[in-house]
């Protein structure tokens, strides 16, 4: 054994054991706790106490986890943890609590029923309505309405509810009677730089919404405004806060938008007309590293744009402060509150201070977001300029598919003819999306895919390649139906039917843009 009195600082000091079949090398014998020979066997916790002798293993049974019992293997355990033959007592103590904590616990797995759960029961405690989506934007225990994460898919709503007759319409290309503006962009009281910057976009005369909100906006009232995709509600906010901003450079604006493409496109106007004006703004979005974008929140700004959750996170983080903030835009109202973000925007409007001046845009105007919109804004002014759900000039049909035939098959005749040289294609799930593009990749089409779970970088890559013309197919989620302004679409292919009607005139607002003639088709069963 080891000699304690003949001992180096450090420790033990080895020494050699001569003992049958030993060598000349310095080691300690193994003990077997289980021979017969006779002598003190040192447990070294309670002096010569012998060790409780080891029972051999057997194939047929196993060691419960609990008490250390013996039963045959074939027993059916279940799930490690919740297993049918380990739920908790009422006398039992379970993962370290008392009885009373055992039956007070409601959530979880941890009261079922006798026997266990099932796995394809309902475990109402536990998944009350949820579908798929997750949290923000899946119909979930929290609150807010499917749709998986910042404009996901909305799983709850799957089955389609509307009549086939509203996909079919003949389009025209009918002579409108233009709009006479009762202003134009030299009649506002812009600051000149401002006009100077519309003037090199190219814009002349004003559009409805844009003729009747910017003189609003600029005598400081609260709007609400009301009026179909691609008429240039973008620039009637954006015109009226930089000459606000030029003005007294200590104003600040927040913009907030329901998708991070449409964050990205207001961006890029803004950046149009504060050319020259030493005027900075700040990108908030999901998917995109918040360094940077902590990083540009410390520095000089005046605009913030972002989505309601990435933006919720910096305010968390008490990275950026809305108590300073006058100016907030809600833009595409409707589509956030469709997608669950009404809490996150409830949460950064209590952060503005009561004199603010507050600008709501939307295409659409349901019975149920009035008592929403209301609550934010102050004495509001309501423009709308709305034509139509639906373009005029989108000539709409639908696409019958027989039972057991392959939709597939329908869709690659379609594209292999010459006039679908830019075609939109919505399908229901980010998964569908992935295998459709796959599958179109693969006979050679030339297809790219845009949805929630793809990164923002593989995101702004398919969008910048698809608006470039070096790809001919784009399949997406209804992440793309909602504010993205994609120049000469020819069609636009619900390959899986939309949720709701709403979503489907957006989603075919994608073409037809711009007085040009468009095309949007709807496979149907």
């Amino acid at each position: 054994m080891y000699d304690n009195n003949n001992r180096k600082p450090g420790g033990f000091q080895k020494r050699k054991y001569p003992f049958k079949g030993a060598s000349d090398r310095t080691e300690r014998p193994r003990r077997d706790f289980n021979s017969s020979s006779t002598g003190p066997k040192n447990d070294f916790l309670s002096g010569n106490s012998r060790l409780p002798e080891r029972k051999p293993f057997d194939s047929e049974t196993r060691r419960s986890d609990s008490d250390y019992s013996f039963r045959p293997a074939s027993t059916n355990r279940g799930p490690r943890r919740f297993g049918n033959d380990r739920r908790p007592s009422s006398d039992s103590n379970f993962g370290g609590r008392d009885s009373s904590q055992n039956e007070n616990r409601t959530e979880g797995n941890y009261n079922r029923p006798e026997g266990g759960y099932n796995r394809t029961e309902n475990r109402s405690s536990y998944s009350q309505n949820r579908s798929s989506g997750g949290y923000r934007g899946g119909s979930s225990s929290y609150g807010r309405s499917s749709g998986g994460y910042r404009g996901g898919n909305r799983g709850a709503r799957f089955s389609s509810v509307i009549n086939q007759s509203k996909y079919i319409k003949k389009g025209e290309l009918v002579e409108e009677i233009p709009y006479v503006a009762k202003y134009e962009f030299n009649d506002f009281k812009l600051d000149a730089r401002v006009k100077k910057n519309v003037e090199l976009k190219g814009y002349k005369n004003p559009t409805p919404i844009q003729d009747q909100t910017i003189p609003l906006i600029i005598e400081g009232k609260d709007v609400l405004g009301i009026a179909n995709t691609g008429t240039g509600k973008t620039a009637a906010f954006l015109l009226p806060l930089i000459s606000k901003v030029l003005a007294n450079p200590n104003e600040q604006a927040l913009i907030i938008v329901p998708t991070r493409e449409l964050a990205l496109q207001i961006e890029d106007e803004f950046r149009d007309f504060s050319k020259f004006m030493n005027m900075y703004s700040v990108l908030c979005i999901g998917g995109a590293n918040i360094r940077a974008q902590m990083y540009g929140l410390r520095r000089r700004f005046n605009f913030v744009i972002g989505t309601p959750g990435r933006l919720k996170d910096l305010v968390n983080r008490r990275m950026l402060d809305l108590s300073g903030f006058k100016n907030i835009v809600l833009d595409e109202v409707d589509r956030m509150l469709d997608m669950g973000f009404v809490d996150d925007v409830r949460f950064l409007v209590e952060k503005f201070p009561k004199q603010r001046q507050s600008l709501f845009f939307s295409a659409t105007l349901e019975k149920q977001m009035e008592g929403i919109i209301n609550s934010f804004l102050t004495d509001p002014v309501k423009v709308s300029v709305k034509t139509g759900d639906t373009a005029k000039n989108v000539d709409q049909d639908i696409i019958r598919v027989a039972p057991g035939a392959n939709k597939i098959d329908t869709l690659k005749e379609l594209l292999n003819k010459p006039e679908f040289y830019k075609v939109l294609i919505f399908t229901r799930t980010k998964i569908g999306a992935d295998k459709l593009t796959r599958e179109l990749s693969t006979a050679g089409f030339k297809a790219d895919s845009i949805h929630g779970d793809k990164s923002q970088f593989k995101r702004q890559q398919a969008l910048y390649k698809f608006k470039n013309e070096k790809i001919s197919i784009l399949i997406a989620t209804d992440v793309a139906a909602r504010g993205l302004d994609i120049p000469n679409v020819s069609h636009v292919i619900n390959y899986d039917e939309p949720a709701t009607y709403e979503d489907y005139v957006h989603r075919i607002g994608r073409t037809g843009r711009a007085g040009k003639k468009g095309n949007a088709l709807t496979f149907v069963s």
